[in-house]
């Protein structure tokens, strides 16, 4: 055989597989043809439902977010009375004293005669705040500071035991502000967190009046401002936290179209002073009861339209 006809040969072959591997690209390209195509709808309608799926989760999510409950705001104004005590007095570090006065009667100063001409915290003022958890509003949670003014009554008698200087004492003496005088007229401040309970008595068609029964709970601290002098020395404040509070008090709340409201309220306390600085390293301790008689207005602040 030639080498001509060798080489015709070859390229015949080379010819034939060439065009046998087109073949094959082209059974190849109709065979994926519909798949991809397939796939690509597929890849579609996912990407549409992830959408849709995700768009409604959003939605609930917001829907969850939605706010409920109330919040609201009080200031008022109160009358106060308070149980006797026996306050102890003591310092044993730079002086010699420590003597109790049993039985002392105390009383408040409503500073009320010139309330529009004095500012507001002047006289004996409530300050609350709080939340109802829910559009019902049956349970709620309310921060206080309640601003008492707390004086022991001056010229009355009273029994003293204990010892001044080395002298011992068990008799009846007058308090005079020469030789003791003790108040809280800056303040028997009560600064507390109470738990409210609330019963919807009334509610008028339209909605628009509603009267409540209320009974709050808890307890806090005692932040004073002292004024007193003890054997003729004198010390003024300044604010500090002096001791506890334990609070109950039953309130009729009378609701105006919705945001706005009045509260008549009794409030007791069982107060306690465990470390009342007084002059120089004195301090003083006593524990009694405290009634107040509260009138207040108030602002709602709905969370919600329900």
């Amino acid at each position: 055989m030639h080498s001509t006809e060798f080489l015709q040969k070859v390229d015949a072959i080379y010819d034939l597989n060439h065009q046998l591997s087109e073949s094959k690209y082209v059974l190849l390209f109709l065979i994926l043809t519909p798949i991809m195509k397939y796939f690509n709808i597929s890849l579609i309608v996912f990407v549409i439902s992830i959408q849709s799926s995700f768009a409604q989760d959003s939605s609930a999510a917001v829907k969850k977010k939605k706010m409920h409950g109330t919040f609201y705001i009080t200031w008022g104004y109160q009358k106060d009375f308070y149980t006797r005590s026996d306050v102890h007095f003591k310092n044993d570090r730079d002086d010699d004293y420590d003597f109790t006065l049993h039985s002392a009667k105390a009383h408040d100063r409503k500073d009320m005669n010139n309330l529009l001409s004095q500012p507001l915290t002047v006289p004996q003022y409530v300050l609350y705040g709080g939340y109802f958890f829910n559009n019902k509003g049956d349970w709620g949670i309310e921060g206080g500071w309640d601003h008492l003014k707390y004086i022991v009554t001056e010229d009355q008698t009273v029994h003293m035991t204990g010892q001044i200087r080395g002298v011992q004492y068990d008799q009846d003496t007058t308090v005079n502000y020469n030789f003791w005088h003790y108040e809280h007229t800056n303040g028997n401040n009560y600064l507390t967190l109470s738990l409210v309970k609330r019963n919807t008595i009334y509610t008028s068609i339209n909605k628009h009046h509603k009267v409540s029964l209320l009974l709050k709970g808890g307890g806090g601290l005692l932040v004073p401002k002292t004024q007193s002098v003890i054997l003729g020395n004198e010390r003024d404040g300044p604010f500090r936290v002096a001791g506890y509070v334990f609070t109950v008090a039953g309130a009729v709340r009378y609701d105006i179209y919705r945001y706005f409201f009045l509260e008549a309220s009794m409030k007791s306390g069982y107060v306690r002073y465990t470390h009342d600085k007084i002059y120089s390293e004195g301090v003083a301790k006593q524990h009694f009861f405290s009634q107040q008689f509260i009138i207040s207005a108030g602002i709602n602040i709905p969370l919600s339209k329900d």
